[in-house]
């Protein structure tokens, strides 16, 4: 089985684990499940607005944002805080998908 990061920030952040020391490593790996995590959820909130269901879009686009706090907080753990540090642009694309969606 082939594994493939859900986005190249994920991979980039993959690629800074795999350098990083062994004991920061878990970290890393939590910081890469939370990164895929948002993505699953970006797509269910892509459909829940597809369907016309706003409350729910916005309550999944919530959940993004807390899985991307998450993944900064990790991958700053691990030492990969360059990986945080991009994942502002992605918190941006989020706020405005809030806007869009009119979530705020």
């Amino acid at each position: 089985m082939r594994f493939a990061p859900a986005t190249p920030i994920a991979a980039f952040g993959l690629v800074l684990c795999m350098i990083a020391p062994t004991l920061a490593a878990p970290s890393c790996l939590k910081g890469e499940l939370k990164i895929q995590e948002a993505a699953a959820l970006r797509y269910q909130a892509r459909e829940e607005a597809r369907l016309g269901n706003r409350d729910r879009v916005c309550d999944t686009l919530d959940e993004v944002g807390d899985r991307y706090e998450d993944a900064k907080e990790a991958f700053e753990n691990c030492g990969a805080g360059i990986v945080a540090i991009d994942l502002r642009s992605e918190t941006r694309a989020l706020r405005a998908a809030k806007s869009v969606n009119r979530c705020d």
